[in-house]
């Protein structure tokens, strides 16, 4: 069966790779990886992991907790090399890349835990960073476990929007 793409060699393959993951700010789940890679069309998901283990055994990549990140050798040797992936090739996956990299980076200033609270209740602790610093912190009482992982849940949904309103509503003037 031939394949249609730009990309068949196994050099050209560990390339993207390795330009996927030099575009994310933090390690990846495989899932994610693989749906990024393939889209080329060029190359199967077997080339696909020969590839893949090949770059985790070269030390390109690390595995870690699960997740795959790259590793300064593989930083510098896509730098090196990235051009040599046909523009098209490169530009997709930029396109692909790019949302994927922003949720990441938005995920990373959101942290939220709970805790146990006083009388079987819980508290549930909220924080918002710019990349800089922490912009918000807020700590509520909730009655249980399952509202915790309610208002867990919407915070990191719509921490920016939360934190517009509390800003708001205490800038006010009357």
């Amino acid at each position: 069966m031939e394949h249609l793409g730009f990309i068949r060699d196994k050099l050209d393959i560990k390339i993207l790779i390795l330009f996927i993951l030099e575009k994310l700010p933090k390690p990846v789940e495989p899932v994610t990886l693989s749906d990024l890679a393939l889209f080329d069309g060029g190359f199967t998901w077997f080339d696909y992991t020969d590839c893949l283990a090949e770059l985790i055994q070269s030390e390109h990549i690390v595995e870690k907790n699960g997740k795959y990140a790259i590793t300064e050798k593989g930083r510098r040797n896509v730098n090196t090399v990235s051009s040599s992936l046909p523009y098209t090739v490169r530009a997709k996956a930029e396109r692909l890349t790019a949302p994927v990299a922003a949720a990441m980076r938005r995920s990373s200033m959101i942290e939220t835990d709970v805790e146990p609270g006083q009388k079987g209740g819980r508290t549930v602790s909220m924080r918002l960073s710019d990349g800089v610093g922490e912009i918000m912190s807020l700590r509520l009482a909730v009655p249980d476990e399952e509202q915790a992982k309610a208002v867990e849940k919407r915070f990191r949904a719509d921490a920016e929007d939360i934190c517009n309103q509390i800003v708001e509503m205490l800038t006010k003037r009357d």
